[in-house]
């Protein structure tokens, strides 16, 4: 048991890396029945949040498998954000995907954990692993270009080029978060938009705030025209901000999953 929470049994932990770059990415895998759902959290979140203790809740109500993780940098996972990339946090995701994951799992993938689930499929599609459907919620597919950099005044830029960093404030956490410019300049190895269409070849269904400021409800519907020969199906939440986490949203969450379970 955790110390911060008794309920919650500690981490497993999977080795990922090679020699010389070897995190170790903290787990916990609830056995049940597959598909397995698979918990893909956001930038800066962790697998002890509120949408991912929710679904671990509802996986332990159904008989249902559940797998979540923490990159590294995140949560209960070794190594240091600042060090950390999209190339670094997709590499995780499909190490434990593929130990851990079954035969064919829905990755639920919240905001950036939307992108690199996106990654993931792409990655797993060209392996012949299949995937019996993707939940996407505010995916921030290329949020490093699209919703970074591209947004950045030229002073922060200019930061981030000369220094390597900057601390971004923000409205989720009392400490700032550190863009660094390998995280930028690796996101652009991964960007989707821009390239050819995007196929997953499973069921898609996305939950999209239509107040959410981090990852505007336009970016998701260009997403959906990105994907025009996946089976996709879009849920705009009104009134709903980035997060998604009232108890509305969360029922929305189970009931998408449920779907395609």
């Amino acid at each position: 048991m955790t110390q911060d929470n008794p309920q919650i049994a500690p981490p497993q932990f999977l080795a990922v890396g090679a020699e010389g770059d070897v995190r170790r990415v903290a787990y916990r895998l609830r056995t049940g029945r597959e598909p397995i759902v698979v918990w893909m959290g956001g930038f800066r979140s962790d697998m002890l949040s509120t949408k991912a203790a929710t679904l671990d809740a509802w996986a332990a109500g159904n008989g249902r498998g559940f797998l979540r993780y923490d990159y590294s940098g995140h949560g209960e996972s070794d190594g240091r954000f600042e060090d950390a990339t999209i190339s670094r946090w997709l590499e995780e995701s499909l190490a434990v995907i593929r130990a851990l994951g079954g035969a064919a799992p829905v990755l639920v993938g919240s905001s950036m954990g939307g992108w690199l689930a996106l990654l993931a499929a792409r990655a797993l599609r060209a392996e012949g692993r299949k995937l019996s459907g993707l939940v996407l919620i505010a995916p921030a597919v290329d949020f490093t270009e699209a919703l970074m950099w591209q947004r950045f005044p030229d002073a922060v830029k200019q930061e981030i080029t000369e220094k390597g960093v900057w601390r971004r404030p923000s409205p989720y956490s009392p400490e700032p978060y550190p863009i660094t410019r390998a995280l930028i300049e690796d996101g652009r190895r991964h960007l989707m938009l821009d390239g050819p269409p995007i196929v997953t070849g499973c069921p898609v269904h996305i939950l999209q705030g239509m107040q959410d400021p981090d990852v505007p409800w336009k970016h998701a519907m260009r997403l959906v025209e990105h994907m025009p020969g996946d089976d996709v199906v879009t849920t705009l939440v009104k009134d709903g901000d980035h997060r998604l986490s009232r108890p509305e949203d969360l029922q929305r969450l189970t009931a998408a999953i449920e779907g395609i379970v």
